[in-house]
């Protein structure tokens, strides 16, 4: 998959993508992030790529002609070495909430175009007639949205088949099926008087997979209980969740 990200500050990356699993998919060849440096697509000889706001008012804001001529170059560029433009996303604290919902549907794409936003905002003209859609990481501002860039590319990277190492590792994750992750226990057995739970280490993996199964919907019942409002649960479930609860 292919990542391109649109900044004014291009050097903020690869950040800590440059480490890790994401490395590691990127020496795979199953990530190709590209950055392109907004300043490039603006005319010399100062280059400048904001402006102040029509209306007045403080801040600036970011011009159109840099970051339409930027997306047309970036998604010639991306055809030509083999990938299918996608979608050209606006990170902006205005956008709808990322979450992994839209990390898998995006991990289908063999392309994204990431604006990094900053300042005010951009022209609205961008808004309206450029991007595809605009993503927020969370209800709070940031500087500018190469963070965000960086957490949205890990996210969807991590869903790339091969990414990681265990084709399963990702189906148990915190908010895959909108349930948090069960409690993970590791050597040794008995520390300091605390022991991992008996059913752990019997071998019997009906019970163990029903124990996690209940102990991660217990865990999202007392830390987000907006999640199971939102997905519902079985008979089989509430009968495991009202066990869990009582013991």
């Amino acid at each position: 998959m292919r990542f391109d990200v649109i900044s004014i500050f291009p050097d903020l990356f690869p950040g800590p993508l440059g480490d890790g699993i994401i490395a590691r998919a990127s020496d795979k060849g199953l990530l190709d992030l590209q950055v392109h440096d907004l300043r490039a697509y603006a005319d010399p000889p100062h280059n400048q790529v904001d402006d102040e706001p029509f209306g007045g008012g403080g801040g600036m804001v970011l011009k159109p002609e840099p970051l339409f001529a930027a997306v047309d170059d970036v998604r010639t560029q991306a055809q030509a070495a083999g990938f299918d433009p996608g979608p050209v996303v606006l990170l902006s604290p205005q956008g709808k909430r990322f979450d992994q919902e839209r990390a898998r549907a995006l991990a289908g794409q063999a392309q994204v175009t990431l604006i990094c936003g900053r300042y005010e905002g951009v022209d609205e003209r961008v808004r309206l007639h450029l991007v595809d859609f605009e993503l927020s990481i969370g209800d709070y501002v940031l500087t500018g949205g190469e963070l965000p860039a960086m957490v949205i590319i890990e996210a969807i990277t991590r869903l790339q088949p091969e990414a990681l190492g265990d084709a399963e590792a990702t189906q148990h994750d915190s908010f895959s099926e909108l349930l948090l992750d069960f409690p993970q226990y590791t050597r040794p057995a008995d520390y300091r008087g605390m022991s991992v739970p008996e059913v752990l280490r019997s071998g019997n993996h009906p019970a163990i997979a029903q124990w996690r199964r209940q102990q991660a919907l217990l865990a999202t019942a007392t830390k987000r209980p907006d999640l199971l409002e939102a997905r519902g649960l079985s008979d089989e479930e509430r009968a495991l969740l009202a066990e869990a609860s009582n013991a």
